[in-house]
C-alpha cells in the first residue's frame, strides 16, 4: 500500500477501510497512528460512530464508554467519549462523564478492530485490548454498531 493510499483513511467509507487496513502492513498502520494523520483517521473514525450505531440492539442501554487510543507520536493518548441514551449514540473527543467502560489499545488494533479485521475477544485475551468497568457493556460492544467484516 503506497503513502497516498494510507492519506485517503480519513475518507474511506466502512468497506473500503476494511479493505485498506487488511492490505497494510502493521508497519504502515503505526506509521499512520504516530504520524501527522492519526487525528484526522481518529476523528473520522469515531464521527461515524453514530451513524453506525444500531439503535435497535441497544435497547435502553444508558452508558459512557470512555476509548483510550494509545501510541501516539509523543506516547501520547487519545481519550474519545462515546455516550449511548435514549437510543442515540454521541460522540466527543473531550471526555466530560465518569465511563461505565474504558476501553485501552493501540492505534493499529483500533484501525483493525473497528475494520473488523481484528477478534475483539481475542483482543481481549491476548491484552491486546483492556477493558475496565462494565465488561458485560464491553462483550455487546460489536451488536451495538454495524461494523464491517474485514
Amino acid at each position: 500500500m503506497s503513502e497516498s493510499d494510507l492519506s485517503s483513511f480519513a475518507t474511506a467509507d466502512p468497506a473500503d477501510l476494511a479493505r485498506m487496513v487488511k492490505s497494510a502492513s502493521s508497519g504502515q498502520l503505526n506509521d499512520l497512528m504516530s504520524g501527522d494523520q492519526r487525528a484526522t483517521v481518529l476523528n473520522a473514525v469515531f464521527n461515524r460512530f453514530p451513524s453506525q450505531f444500531r439503535a435497535d440492539k441497544a435497547g435502553s442501554t444508558s452508558t459512557v464508554i470512555h476509548w483510550n487510543i494509545t501510541g501516539g507520536a509523543d506516547g501520547s493518548t487519545d481519550t474519545y467519549e462515546v455516550t449511548i441514551a435514549d437510543g442515540v449514540c454521541t460522540v466527543s473527543p473531550t471526555p466530560q462523564a465518569e465511563p461505565k467502560l474504558a476501553v485501552t489499545l493501540t492505534g493499529v488494533d483500533f484501525l483493525k478492530l473497528v475494520s473488523g479485521n481484528a477478534n475483539p475477544m481475542m483482543m481481549f485475551m491476548t491484552g491486546k485490548l483492556k477493558a475496565k468497568g462494565d465488561l458485560g457493556l464491553a462483550a455487546n460492544l460489536a451488536n451495538l454498531f454495524d461494523l464491517p467484516k474485514g
